[in-house]
């Protein structure tokens, strides 16, 4: 990656980003309505619509069309054109960097994983900051899809800058970067650990990048889906001038208020709501996208 091969991890890392969103979006948009929905705070939201991930696909089907699935895809695009270049393109260039220090390696040639984790964190709080407004805009357009009567992109984003100003494009800022520097954290180092003990075994194939990047979508699923519930319902909440109908100006004020007011009226279990279509995105998301970046890689 010397000289002019330094843009090559941005570029196949946005590519592949942008390949695996395609593939997996549905499940994103079930993910999404699963954790929006029971919240016992908020009059629109309390009535449980879906009783898991596989009655929300044929209700979401049924009631607003196929397109409803992809409510948001257009914003999530441009979040993975953002996010996802900027995330592994500063992961792979950091490592690359430290290794040229001397650092990332030990005297064995492992790679130490304190280094690792730090590249990851790094890249997840960087690119996940500066794509917040694409997430609040994908949340939005999946919670209120209804087929042909869905507002355009442009529609959601000029409402929310009016409405709420351009701090309502960086609602949930914290828990978003929160989540990506824990995903990044576990499943950048856990993939790259797992892709180098299966060598010996599998050789650089993409049975190795398979079965590693599985694996990889196992911790980061356990890890994210509080965060992600927490992220979700702070996107999607309205910061209103003034309270009506008996609801205040804004329901949650932090990432902790939000936790702590969700397991309070519903649970410590509504911290995992979504958890089954989030690891089920997951596992094939990180798989599509770790293949076609190796296979980008390799060119």
């Amino acid at each position: 990656m010397e000289g002019s091969e330094w843009h090559r991890p941005f570029i196949c890392g946005g590519i592949a980003s942008i390949t695996a969103e395609f593939g997996t979006f549905p499940i994103d948009t079930a993910k999404t309505r699963l954790q929006i929905q029971g919240q016992k705070l908020d009059d629109k939201f309390t009535r449980l619509r879906y009783r898991g991930m596989t009655d929300a696909f044929v209700k979401i089907t049924q009631e607003e069309g196929i397109r409803a699935l992809y409510s948001g895809i257009w914003p999530a695009v441009l979040r993975q054109a953002t996010y996802g270049t900027i995330k592994f393109g500063t992961y792979y260039s950091l490592k690359k960097h430290l290794t040229n220090q001397g650092i990332l390696l030990d005297s064995d040639g492992k790679e130490r994983v304190w280094a690792n984790v730090l590249c990851a964190v790094s890249a997840g709080a960087i690119s996940s900051a500066i794509a917040n407004p694409t997430d609040v805009l994908k949340v939005r357009m999946q919670v209120d899809g209804r087929g042909s009567e869905q507002k355009s992109l442009f529609a959601c984003f000029r409402e929310i800058y009016v409405c709420e100003g351009a701090r309502g494009l960086w609602r949930g800022v914290c828990p978003t970067a929160q989540r990506a520097i824990v995903i990044a954290a576990v499943e950048l180092p856990v993939y790259d650990g797992c892709k180098n003990a299966l060598i010996p075994l599998l050789g650089d194939t993409p049975a190795n990048h398979f079965l590693a990047s599985f694996i990889a979508s196992l911790g980061s699923a356990v890890a994210s889906t509080p965060l992600d519930v927490i992220r979700t319902r702070l996107m999607n909440q309205k910061r209103l001038t003034v309270a009506f109908d008996g609801l205040p100006a804004k329901i949650y004020t932090s990432s902790l208020d939000c936790a702590v007011q969700t397991v309070r009226t519903e649970g410590a279990r509504a911290l995992y709501k979504g958890f089954i279509p989030t690891l089920v995105r997951m596992g094939p998301w990180n798989i599509i996208f770790f293949i076609t970046y190796e296979r980008l890689k390799a060119l």
